[in-house]
């Protein structure tokens, strides 16, 4: 993985609405929505932590663990 992972043109197009969103947000609503949006990134690493830990038994006397 030695190139960097591009958005499709979709993802680009949905990136912007969500700038153009953000942009019309008071400060408050920005810090708030941050907040929410980087506990939402951390539930969803520990889900993927999870969910892997689950699949390849990580953590239970395997090689991995």
């Amino acid at each position: 993985m030695n190139q960097p992972i591009e958005l499709s043109l979709e993802q680009e197009f949905s990136l912007r609405t969500f700038a153009d969103l953000v942009q019309q947000m008071s400060r408050e609503q920005a810090q708030e929505f941050s907040l929410m949006l980087y506990k939402q990134m951390m539930i969803r690493e520990k889900t993927y932590q999870e969910l892997l830990k689950h699949q390849w038994e990580v953590g239970s006397g395997s090689i991995l663990g």
